[in-house]
């Protein structure tokens, strides 16, 4: 298995790369993300993965070691092909790959070009386990511009009950019906502290 390249850059598009290494041109098929990382350089160095099949090898390249492990973990979903794992981490970077998922931010995975809703429900079952045990990370509270919510963790605060343990709280009375007040996210947010 080839893991890393490292080389002097010959050719460089936003879907592909040309590395030398040691007179052998490697072509590497490369995200957006992996594109707008790559400078000008003379030298380069990216991760790869090898995918083999029976008709051919294809190699792709990450800028970073994190963007090739969210890149296989999209591979190991049933109907995620190497083609829209490429194009999500052009839509989007590694990091918000790994939060929406580690959220359940359905949208923001469907939002990206060729994932339906199904996709990207099964997306999120399938990877949110591995990234919160992968990433060591707590469930992600999805980001939001929502006031009422940030005024009932405020409020919650206030009561003594940390951010944290209550944004899980609200997240989860949220998801079950986004259009309450502040006062009742408060109300069913205390029922389950």
């Amino acid at each position: 298995m080839i893991t890393h390249l490292k080389g002097k850059l010959v050719e460089k598009n936003p879907t592909y790369v040309i590395i030398e290494c040691n007179g052998v041109g490697y072509f590497l098929n490369i995200s957006l993300h992996t594109f707008s990382s790559i400078k000008d350089e003379e030298n380069i160095k990216l991760f790869t993965h090898l995918q083999i099949k029976e008709d051919s090898h294809t190699l792709f390249g990450f800028a970073e070691r994190s963007e090739r492990e969210i890149f296989r973990l999209l591979l190991s979903v049933s109907g995620i092909g190497s083609s829209i794992a490429r194009t999500m981490l052009s839509s989007l970077s590694p990091d918000q790959i790994r939060d929406a998922i580690a959220g359940g931010d359905v949208a923001t995975i469907q939002a990206i070009k060729g994932i339906g809703g199904k996709t990207a429900q099964r997306v999120i079952v399938d990877l949110k386990d591995k990234i919160l045990k992968v990433y060591d990370m707590d469930e992600v509270s999805l980001p939001s511009n929502n006031t009422t919510k940030e005024e009932a963790l405020s409020a919650l605060e206030v009561l003594g009950f940390t951010r944290r343990q209550s944004g899980k709280v609200v997240d989860k009375v949220l998801s079950q019906d986004s259009s309450l007040s502040v006062e009742d996210i408060i109300k069913q947010a205390l029922k389950n502290l």
